[in-house]
């Protein structure tokens, strides 16, 4: 059976669990029923509310590249895990694609910047839907009709409680596990980072930082185990700039 197939008996597997928790909700005052239908509102108050009067001062570029580097690993993070899991991978683990995907989030995040919306990017609750079988770009399209739709649907769409997702998260966290399993547990300099990143990601709710914390572990352990081949350039200067990013905070 190939990767992934495990939801394939049941592929709305999830989404009915989020619906039955939802229901389950409703009596016990925890999900409130506000309607069906209700007009989108305006992007008024923050469509193109671009401010550039602070571009200045430093201040406005740390933020720049903070937000920059967040989301850039944030999102290679999230691209590397959920095609793993949907096999789209070859066989160094590397995304073929992975510059075309990396362009097209980048165009998101700046749409949605204009717009006034909140990051607009790739999420790693996306390994739900290739588990259960989603794993092309028309997968992608019709999940885009669907959020297009909740912007007149949103009152019942806002019904549905944070917490109901829970355990799909969870599903989608023993699901992402199992990539540790293809590690190569022989070389502690390998698998030391990789934990330190696995293990940090859940715990500062970031990517990101998970990242950036097995990046540095990454090229401290090999430079103490003498793998001076394997601390290359990029990964030493990956590693300086996270480290000086979290020491500035």
């Amino acid at each position: 059976m190939g990767e992934g197939h495990h939801g394939a008996n049941d592929p709305g597997g999830t989404l009915i669990g989020i619906l039955a928790v939802t229901i389950i909700g409703i009596p016990l005052g925890l999900a409130t029923y506000s309607g069906v239908l209700s007009a989108p509102p305006s992007l008024g108050p923050t469509l193109l509310q671009l401010d550039f009067s602070r571009l200045h001062e430093p201040s406005f570029l740390i933020v720049v590249f903070s937000f920059l580097f967040v989301d850039v690993f944030d999102n290679a993070g999230t691209l590397i895990g959920v095609t793993h899991q949907a096999g789209l991978v070859d066989a160094d683990g590397n995304l073929p694609r992975m510059k075309q995907a990396l362009v097209a989030d980048s165009f998101a995040t700046m749409f949605g910047s204009l717009i006034g919306t909140s990051t607009t990017t790739s999420y790693i609750e996306s390994a739900a839907g290739v588990a259960a079988g989603g794993r092309t770009g028309l997968t992608a399209f019709f999940v885009a009709i669907l959020f297009l739709a909740a912007l007149f649907f949103a009152p019942l769409a806002g019904m549905v409680p944070a917490y109901s997702s829970s355990a799909a998260l969870l599903y989608v966290a023993c699901v992402m596990a199992r990539g540790l399993a293809e590690m190569d547990w022989g070389d502690i300099t390998e698998t030391i980072p990789a934990v330190v990143a696995a293990v940090t990601m859940p715990l500062t709710y970031s990517i990101a930082t998970g990242i950036g914390l097995g990046f540095i572990t990454y090229a401290l352990i090999k430079l103490v185990a003498g793998r001076f081949a394997d601390a290359k350039p990029a990964v030493l200067v990956l590693a300086l700039i996270f480290a000086v990013k979290f020491a500035l905070g």
